[in-house]
């Protein structure tokens, strides 16, 4: 359950590890935070995605069919989907947690904004995208250089609040119709003395840099 006054994505993204990038304490604070998921079958996927502020308020749900050709395609088709949304909605300045449960796609986004650092613009890591998703990698490197900062965390999908909104499209519909938000989170409160969760550098062991 979220704290009052916070996100529960802000919770989820804090206890979630950001492939290859360190996630000191500065970094919680993130003015929105996008969750998405994509889902494939053969009858028909989905795509789902959850968009909210610092201090909890919602700002868009989405739920749509799709009928991507497998279910990597279906991961970058929906965080395309979910930073197109929230490019509409959010300052040119803002950062922004990604949340999401493919580990090749979290760490394609995360090695994209450490390329932002190095000189020739090259990421330190190799990044390989799957076949039939380079339309939707452009236009997701294209959202992740318009926004300030952005951190991806993997997430498990059981607890993935996009999860639902793109395996049941047509029983979430509803989520769609919901008015259309451009808010902006409250300012942070100082907290010095708060301290960083357990390090991300040790699980799934992965290598943080910053």
């Amino acid at each position: 359950m979220a704290a009052h006054g916070r996100s529960a994505l802000r919770d989820l993204f804090d206890e979630s590890p950001t492939p290859h990038i360190a996630h000191p304490p500065r970094t919680h604070h993130r003015d929105f935070y996008v969750a998405t998921d994509g889902s494939f079958r053969e009858a028909g996927g989905g795509l789902g995605a959850v968009i909210e502020t610092r201090d909890g308020t919602r700002v868009a749900r989405i739920a749509t069919p799709d009928t991507p050709p497998n279910n990597n395609v279906a991961e970058y088709r929906a965080l395309h989907l979910g930073l197109d949304v929230l490019a509409a909605r959010a300052p040119k300045d803002a950062s922004v947690g990604v949340l999401i449960d493919h580990d090749a796609l979290a760490s394609n986004v995360n090695n994209t904004i450490l390329a932002r650092s190095y000189p020739d613009g090259t990421s330190p890591r190799p990044i390989s995208i799957p076949p039939k998703t380079g339309y939707h990698w452009r236009g997701i490197q294209a959202r992740l250089n318009g926004f300030g900062e952005v951190r991806a965390a993997r997430i498990d999908s059981d607890y993935n609040p996009a999860h639902p909104l793109a395996n049941a499209p047509d029983q979430y519909r509803h989520v769609n119709h919901e008015p259309d938000r451009c808010v902006l989170p409250e300012p942070p409160t100082s907290t010095p003395s708060e301290f960083p969760p357990p390090s991300r550098a040790n699980r799934n062991g992965g290598q943080a840099s910053d």
